[in-house]
């Protein structure tokens, strides 16, 4: 599941790009300390299968987030690393932004 970031030279901002194969799945959407976990924040399907959506995020700061598949919880397996959360009770991948 690739994640591409785009430092902009104008702003302390991060464009960063998910991309998550799920060809079978009917919907899926990032949730994270970036957007309060709203789990509506859903990624648009393309002609591959692959869910993919681009958000502002602020550069210099680490963020923890999960993707919501078909309503359930997973973690990108390409994360800078990974985090214990107390309130889940499990692990929330983390990007360096």
């Amino acid at each position: 599941m690739p994640i591409t970031k785009k430092y902009l030279k104008s702003k302390p901002v991060c464009k960063v790009t998910f991309a998550v194969p799920a060809a079978e799945a009917n919907s899926v959407a990032v949730a994270g300390d970036f957007n309060a976990w709203d789990t509506t924040a859903a990624l648009k399907k393309l002609k591959n299968g692959t869910f993919k959506g681009t958000f502002d995020l602020p550069a210099d700061k680490a963020v923890e987030f999960r993707y919501v598949v078909d309503g359930q919880w997973q973690n990108e397996a390409e994360a800078d690393r990974f985090q214990w959360n107390e309130y889940a009770a499990a692990e929330n991948s983390v990007l360096e932004l």
